[in-house]
C-alpha cells in the first residue's frame, strides 16, 4: 500500500460518522469532491482536513475537503444485505473449499435441487474448479470440506474483514481515521 501526499486523482474525501469512524472500509467510505462540496453547503458534514486544491467561482473560493465526518450519526446495526460482494467479504475473498481466490463464484452448500435456499447459512464464496466438481452433491458427498461454516455475518463482522483488504492507495490526511498497519512509501 502507498500512502500520498499529494490528492488522489478526482479529489475524494473520507467520509467519517459522526463519532469519527468511516463508514465502511471495503470499499472505503470515499464521495467525490463534489458531492463533498454540496454537502458542505447543506451543512451536513464539518470538514476535518483539507487538500491545497481549491474550488472557486466569482464571489467563492474553497479549499477542497480531504475529510469530513457527518454531523448526524448513521447508525451501523443495521444486518448487512444479502448480497454477492458481502457473501466474498464475509468470506475473506477466498473459496470456502479450498481457500484459492480466483474466479470467485457463489455456491448451495445444499444444493437448490434439494431445497436448499438462497441465503447467509447456505451460500459460500467458491471458485469455479470447486463449485463445479460439487456440482449438485452436498459437501460430504462430493467429499469436499467446508473451510468454515457459512454463517450470517454482523456488519461489525464485515467492517472487520473489510480491514483486511486496505486499498492500494490512500492520502496522508485520511490516516490518522483508518486503523490500518501501513507505512508511508517515500
Amino acid at each position: 500500500m502507498q500512502v500520498l501526499d499529494r490528492a488522489p486523482s478526482g479529489w475524494p474525501a473520507l467520509v467519517l460518522n459522526a463519532d469519527f469512524r468511516p463508514l465502511s472500509y471495503y470499499p472505503l467510505s470515499l464521495w467525490s469532491w463534489q458531492e463533498v462540496v454540496k454537502a458542505v453547503f447543506l451543512d451536513r458534514v464539518d470538514v476535518l482536513s483539507t487538500y491545497d486544491q481549491e474550488v472557486r467561482s466569482p464571489a467563492f473560493s474553497m479549499r477542497l475537503p480531504s475529510v469530513v465526518s457527518l454531523k448526524a450519526y448513521v447508525t451501523q446495526d443495521r444486518p448487512p444485505a444479502f448480497t454477492r460482494f458481502n457473501v466474498f467479504l464475509r468470506d475473506g475473498f477466498a473459496c470456502a473449499y479450498c481457500g484459492r481466490g480466483e474466479d470467485l463464484t457463489f455456491d448451495h452448500v445444499v444444493p437448490r435441487s434439494r431445497g436448499g435456499r438462497t441465503s447467509w447459512d447456505n451460500i459460500v464464496a467458491a471458485c469455479s474448479r470447486c463449485n463445479l466438481d460439487k456440482g449438485g452433491r452436498t459437501p460430504e458427498e462430493a467429499q469436499m470440506s467446508l473451510r468454515r461454516r457459512p454463517v450470517r455475518p454482523t456488519s461489525w463482522h464485515l467492517q472487520d474483514q473489510g480491514r483486511r483488504f486496505p486499498p492500494h492507495h490512500l492520502h496522508e490526511s485520511w490516516m490518522d481515521y483508518l486503523y490500518w498497519d501501513v507505512e508511508l512509501d517515500p
